[in-house]
């Protein structure tokens, strides 16, 4: 091959790679160069591209994927007649190169949402179940990861987990080692019990259990950097809401109620336990505030004034201003969009029920980060 060829060879496998910088592993959401799994790349003069794959581990749920976004971003680089896309695997030794990576110094199984971390965390929680809790974090996730920013969801109603079927979830989670790779769903990384369970099995768990399976979330799934986490918390004042206060010490908490006078005292006695292990309260969501009627008027269902009456107990008992963040009447989208797997503020932006939601997202992604006595890890 003379130099000239030499020369243009290179500058085809520099146009190759550049493409395949932009193939993002769907688990976890780097390019497949920063991880290593490019393996190999080989041109030749007939313009024929080679291309070696090493996967995280065998049976990797995502393998198709990756291989058919691999031949599309190297077919579009002009020059590349045809693709071949080698998939193999991963030697141990890689993966504990690949894992070590992906721990960006920090030693396994440590909680990367301790008092250093820069991620928002939104506890969400609710006095009694039955009040839409599960559905408004699935559909404030969606709308988050919607807006573009990195979004994690945590499932910790280990006994009424919900959130998989919120969502659409179907993947099983991917081991690499002692790293947990989370099924990700309309952008956002996602991790429930329910994924874990055979069919609807119940999980009859005691406490020490729950307080595992917490730390596990946390500790043994790679989330990457998240700029907002999102904890659907079980109703009540019950063992994981405690375990994830001590255990996410910057989380503040958002609570959801129905205008019933009953359900906001309940809710009131769970947004204590924040108090008692150091969270803050973010604000108060009422849901099934009214039913619409044809008329344009509001049918109360549920009484009126409880989402307020709670956000102002709580600025009483705080000493700070708690605020009622949105009233979210009943929708039938909403309903149905939980049914299938389909938030409603994607497929129905315009519903009542999607412009609060939204509305509210806005107010969580627009929380400012303090950084006043953080110890923070910086690297020189």
């Amino acid at each position: 091959m003379t130099s000239a060829e030499n020369t243009g060879a290179s500058a085809l496998e520099t146009k190759v790679r550049a493409a395949l910088d932009t193939v993002i592993d769907p688990e976890l959401r780097l390019p497949l160069p920063e991880l290593d799994m490019i393996s190999s790349v080989e041109l030749d003069a007939d313009g024929n591209a080679k291309v070696g794959v090493s996967l995280t581990v065998v049976g990797c749920p995502a393998s198709a994927r990756i291989e058919s976004e691999v031949r599309a971003a190297v077919s579009g680089v002009e020059g590349i007649k045809n693709v071949d896309v080698a998939l193999g695997v991963m030697t141990p030794e890689q993966r504990k190169v690949l894992t070590t990576k992906l721990r960006a110094g920090r030693a396994a199984r440590t909680n990367p949402f301790d008092e250093s971390t820069l991620t928002k965390i939104f506890l969400i929680g609710s006095g009694k179940g039955g009040v839409g809790k599960s559905s408004l974090t699935a559909n404030l996730a969606a709308a988050l990861a919607a807006k573009g920013l990195r979004v994690g969801l945590i499932d910790a109603d280990i006994f009424g987990f919900s959130i998989p079927g919120q969502l659409g979830v179907t993947d099983k989670p991917t081991r690499v080692d002692e790293l947990i790779l989370p099924p990700v769903a309309h952008g956002i990384k996602v991790i429930s019990i329910g994924m874990f369970v055979d069919g609807n099995a119940p999980v009859a768990w005691r406490g020490p259990m729950l307080h595992r399976t917490i730390q596990q979330f946390l500790t043994d799934v790679f989330w990457g950097d998240l700029d907002i986490l999102l904890v659907d918390l079980p109703p009540g004042t019950g063992d994981v809401a405690i375990s994830l206060g001590q255990l996410l010490p910057t989380a503040k908490t958002v609570v959801v109620t129905t205008p019933q006078l009953a359900a906001s005292d309940v809710a009131e006695r769970s947004a204590t336990v924040g108090f008692q292990t150091g969270q803050g309260v973010f604000g108060v969501i009422e849901n099934m505030a009214w039913l619409e009627q044809a008329d344009g008027s509001k049918l109360e269902i549920f009484g009126a004034g409880g989402g307020q009456l709670v956000a102002d107990r709580l600025s009483a008992a705080t000493g700070q201003t708690v605020p009622l963040l949105g009233q979210i009447g009943l929708s039938v989208a909403l309903r149905e969009g939980s049914d299938k797997g389909e938030p409603v503020v994607l497929g129905h932006p315009l519903d009542s029920a999607s412009k609060v939601i939204l509305q509210i997202a806005e107010l969580l992604a627009r929380d400012p980060r303090n950084l006043a006595g953080r110890r923070l890890k910086l690297q020189v």
